[in-house]
């Protein structure tokens, strides 16, 4: 019976390393699960601030490819516009020559004022120069000259017209300046 009790005592002895054993297995585990999942904390955060910068870079490539494509829109006829200003200076000058044939030039100035309104319609407007302050933003000076009753820096003659698109200027008037 000594024995028995021995082999009982032996098995409490067992069982009770055994529980410490498993007991400090569960502390090993559970100090390792706290560790993977700070880890993985830490990971969610990362892809998390990744997410942000990801989305805020494919919002702000948005936005500039809209103002991009509003810019190509607003001026989608700048390029025309350049093309067609040699045109309405050659009819401005056959305006302004004396012709002995009054329907011909009836119909110069015809066709001067639709393709005029088509332009004016696409924003396109001619810069008012003449007897006006002259600005090198707006004005090319190719001469200057002494007028009695006009005070310096005003425009007195323009050669070429300005035109601007909106708010852009296609091309500078050039004028005759007073000094």
């Amino acid at each position: 019976m000594e024995n028995i009790e021995n082999i009982e005592e032996v098995n409490t002895e067992e069982k009770e390393n055994t529980e410490e054993v498993n007991l400090e297995e569960e502390i090993d585990l559970t100090e390792t699960l706290k560790q993977e999942i700070e880890k993985l904390e830490e990971q969610v955060k990362t892809l998390k601030n990744d997410y942000a910068k990801a989305y805020a870079d494919t919002e702000n490539m948005r936005k500039r490819l809209n103002a991009d494509f509003e810019l190509s829109k607003k001026y989608r006829i700048q390029s025309f516009a350049i093309d067609i200003l040699p045109v309405i200076d050659n009819l401005e000058r056959a305006l302004e020559q004396e012709v002995s044939d009054v329907d011909y030039k009836k119909g110069i100035e015809m066709i001067y004022q639709q393709l005029m309104n088509s332009l004016v319609k696409e924003g396109v407007s001619k810069m008012d120069a003449l007897d006006k302050p002259f600005d090198a933003n707006f004005h090319q000076a190719i001469m200057s000259e002494k007028v009695d009753g006009v005070e310096s820096g005003i425009v007195i003659q323009v050669f070429q017209n300005g035109y601007m698109l909106k708010d852009r200027i296609l091309r500078a008037a050039m004028v005759k300046v007073s000094e």
